[in-house]
C-alpha cells in the first residue's frame, strides 16, 4: 500500500499522510481542513480497529502537535517508528520514504521545530 504525504498547512512542524484507500481513514480529510479534534476522533476510531497502522499514528501526532500536545505528538511517532506495519510514503520532491522514516522525520521536526514542506 502506498501513502502520500500532505502539505501542513500550519506554522507547527508536522507531517500528514493520506491513506490511498477509502476504507481506510486516517483523518487526512480533517487536519487538512483544520479540523483538529474532529480528525481525533475518526483517527482514534481507526486505531481501534488498526491500533499499528502508521499513517493513523503519523496524523494523530499532527493533529496532537497543532493542539500544542508535543509528548502526545511524541509518543505517536515513537509507536510509528515501533509498528510492524510499513507503507510507502512519497516527499513533495519526489522522493519516497517508508512510515518508520516518516515517523523519524516527524521526531526530528519535533526536536528542531524546523517545518517540512510535503505533499
Amino acid at each position: 500500500m502506498s501513502i502520500m504525504l500532505a502539505v501542513a498547512l500550519v506554522a507547527s512542524p508536522v507531517i500528514t499522510v493520506e491513506s490511498r484507500a477509502p476504507t481506510d481513514n486516517v483523518g487526512y480529510e480533517e487536519l487538512r481542513q483544520g479540523r483538529n479534534l474532529a480528525a481525533i476522533k475518526v483517527i482514534d476510531a481507526r486505531l481501534m480497529v488498526e491500533p499499528r497502522d502508521p499513517a493513523a499514528l503519523i496524523n494523530l501526532a499532527a493533529a496532537n502537535v497543532r493542539l500544542g500536545r508535543v509528548d502526545v505528538a511524541r509518543a505517536s511517532l515513537i509507536k510509528a517508528v515501533q509498528s510492524p506495519d510499513r507503507y510507502d510514503l512519497e516527499l513533495a520532491d519526489g522522493r519516497w520514504l517508508d512510515s518508520r522514516s516518516a515517523a523519524r522525520l516527524g521526531l526530528a521536526m519535533l526536536r528542531s521545530r524546523t517545518p517540512l514542506a510535503l505533499k
